[in-house]
């Protein structure tokens, strides 16, 4: 990473530590909420848990003592939370279905919104949560946390600096076992399935890796005939056409074993990352050009408390973020126009997505890793 980059994070995090907490409450307290964000507040120098929204009122008393919130809801007394006056923001772990109705409600209280991906689980009800934000002048971002990770941005700094040439041609593989059949992940009703839940890392990744929009695209899904697919896909396979005939595929699936890794081809030479899109752990880059490979690597550190870090930043610096609504939204329609592909056996145009700004490596933002792995609570790992 070069100076000035490390300079930046370190203006970006600096600065915060001068300044109020952003006060969040986390709605949805399932295993990413409690393994990844949670965990995370503690990373942030300027944003703080204060409050827990769950149904599950074992989960409150558990993890309220754990983290030391005082504060914890049902979702039937969510209006109560956000009128409490304890709350700036919410980051919401809900199902995809439940996106929509979230946001809303939480932007008709003037609360801020950092709402997980996809941000909804069609392009009607992202339009929707966009308007609300906008009339009530409330922050949105969704929760792109590799538009704020070193290894994902300075893959961005590589591509479009010509060191491999011209971009053409990105390829992913994102896979893992999904194997309680009564997950999330699993079900038609809660928005599942391998586009929406893993697949959207490869489009976005091929967004900002071209930094450019698709305007077409053609996919495949399959499925070996287990009762966990009973009602989505165990894989699906897409090719996104963009502009000058750039070409990029990716292969997503619920049924094999762990991988998550993509590449792109140019002209003189390739960058592949391996891993690309982990929450955790070490990320690395291998760049070849004219037949030689150099390795680097990007140390673990905490994704959560950077995303937490930059929207608390937005907040209180009064700026949009950059992974906005419009990003959302755009991710979304793809998403759509591949399952429409799916079903006619053909490929599908995309009508013109709107331009936006895409991530750069202005944005790193790399904090300390968590500190433990935390026990859950009346919650499983997508793998059982």
């Amino acid at each position: 990473m070069t100076s000035s980059t490390s300079s930046q994070m370190s203006s970006q995090t600096s600065s915060a530590s001068n300044q109020r907490k952003i006060r969040y409450a986390v709605v949805g307290l399932g295993w990413f909420a409690q393994q990844a964000a949670m965990p995370s507040f503690a990373q942030s120098e300027n944003s703080e848990l204060v409050a827990l929204v769950s149904d599950d009122p074992t989960k409150l008393q558990e993890l309220g003592q754990k983290y030391n919130v005082q504060h914890t809801y049902s979702y039937e007394q969510y209006e109560e939370c956000l009128n409490s006056g304890e709350v700036d923001a919410v980051y919401i772990a809900l199902p995809n279905h439940l996106h929509r109705e979230y946001t809303v409600r939480t932007a008709e209280q003037g609360i801020h919104v950092l709402c997980e991906k996809p941000m909804a689980v069609t392009a009607d009800e992202c339009e929707e949560m966009i308007r609300a934000c906008e009339s009530n002048d409330v922050k949105l971002m969704i929760a792109y946390r590799l538009h704020l990770e070193p290894a994902n941005l300075a893959a961005i700094e590589v591509v479009q600096s010509g060191q491999i040439g011209e971009p053409r041609i990105f390829n992913s593989v994102f896979t893992q076992q999904v194997t309680d059949e009564s997950n999330i992940r699993l079900k038609d009703e809660t928005g599942g399935g391998t586009i929406d839940d893993i697949g959207i890392y490869c489009i976005n990744a091929a967004r900002y890796l071209f930094q450019d929009e698709p305007i077409e695209v053609f996919a495949f899904a399959g499925t070996n005939g287990e009762p966990r697919f009973s009602e989505v896909e165990e894989m699906a396979t897409a090719v996104l056409r963009f502009s000058n005939d750039r070409l990029a595929t990716f292969t997503v699936s619920f049924g094999a074993a762990s991988v998550s890794t993509y590449q792109v081809v140019g002209t003189k030479g390739d960058l592949r990352l391996d891993p690309a899109y982990s929450w955790n752990g070490e990320l690395k880059h291998y760049l070849t050009v004219n037949g030689e490979t150099q390795e680097r690597s990007f140390p673990d550190h905490s994704q959560l408390a950077a995303e937490f870090t930059y929207f608390s930043n937005c907040i209180l610096n009064d700026t949009q973020p950059e992974p906005s609504g419009q990003e959302g939204l755009n991710d979304v329609r793809i998403i759509r126009s591949l399952y429409q592909s799916i079903k006619l056996e053909r490929p599908v145009r995309i009508a013109r997505l709107d331009d936006h700004q895409h991530p750069t490596i202005d944005q790193a933002i790399s904090q300390p890793p968590n500190a433990e792995q935390p026990d859950l609570v009346n919650a499983s790992t997508p793998n059982g």
